[in-house]
């Protein structure tokens, strides 16, 4: 019987190994496409399917030295740096401490039960809908600038770290605010002393996935920041796109040009991210 067990456990699970396979070319030839254009010539961009997939015949910086130009690089990624850093910010605070007031009370009360699904219910209102009255509203208070897309951001990604937030709380026990309480410490200094520290796993994951969201998203900045001179650098690649084409060899090295600070941040992140989600993820 130990024979056949050990013999079952050297045996290739087959569909889940070709899944993997397919999964990773998924991955890896858009990024490998993305690579080989940026470092090709316009010349070399050929229409027949070789001459797309072969490597460029010189691996020059050209055209990353060019999109840094045309995009203004430094100053985008100033702006979408300076963006994006507060964004995460405000957010691990506010939305940690609203998740931490709403998780803790919502089992016991229908109004923060209430509070709760109505925020969380943001998840699905299309952003299609709100951009006209967002445009028109910032105007008319003054908010057509940075400082007015980085509030939207606190917003709108509430819904989502909130549910994240409030569900990783389900895994703190109650006794470890009890004890606090019994030394004297008030809800604030338990919250910031004990409960803050503890979710530093939770942090990480919304950290990136409100990075991610934030520094990818062009239309948010578009219809918002359009014409006071402060572009995030998806803003300011759409300069490669005209009525009569796309320059994708400079499109692209601009692209992985901009992909560099979001990877080492994930990158810097990743070890507290995987348990984040599976601790957030239980009710």
């Amino acid at each position: 019987m130990k024979k056949r067990q050990q013999k079952g456990t050297g045996r290739v699970n087959w569909p889940i190994t070709v899944l993997l396979i397919l999964g990773s070319l998924t991955i890896f030839f858009p990024l490998y496409m993305a690579i080989v254009i940026a470092f090709k010539k316009p010349s070399e961009m050929t229409n027949d399917i070789a001459g797309i997939l072969s490597l460029p015949s010189a691996f020059r910086l050209d055209n990353f030295t060019e999109a840094m130009r045309v995009t203004d690089f430094w100053r985008s990624l100033g702006n979408s740096l300076l963006i994006t850093c507060i964004v995460i910010l405000i957010a691990m605070a506010v939305h940690s401490l609203a998740g931490y007031a709403i998780g803790r009370n919502m089992a016991h009360s229908r109004f923060y039960n209430f509070v709760y699904l109505y925020i969380v219910s943001g998840m699905f209102v299309p952003f299609a809908i709100l951009m006209m009255p967002l445009v028109k509203k910032t105007a008319q208070i003054g908010l057509a600038n940075r400082a007015g897309v980085i509030l939207l951001y606190v917003v709108f990604y509430m819904p989502m770290n909130l549910l994240l937030y409030a569900g990783y709380l389900k895994n703190i026990p109650l006794a470890l605010e009890e004890a606090a309480r019994v030394d004297g410490a008030s809800t604030w200094a338990t919250y910031w002393k004990i409960i803050f520290p503890i979710m530093k796993p939770m942090h990480a994951t919304v950290a990136v996935l409100t990075a991610l969201g934030t520094w990818n998203d062009v239309m948010t900045p578009l219809v918002i920041m359009s014409g006071t001179g402060h572009n995030t650098l998806p803003l300011a690649q759409l300069n490669f796109q005209t009525q009569f084409g796309t320059n994708y060899n400079l499109a692209f090295a601009s692209y992985l040009l901009a992909l560099l600070p979001i990877l080492v941040f994930y990158l810097f992140c990743q070890k507290q991210i995987l348990n984040g989600v599976v601790n957030g993820a239980v009710k």
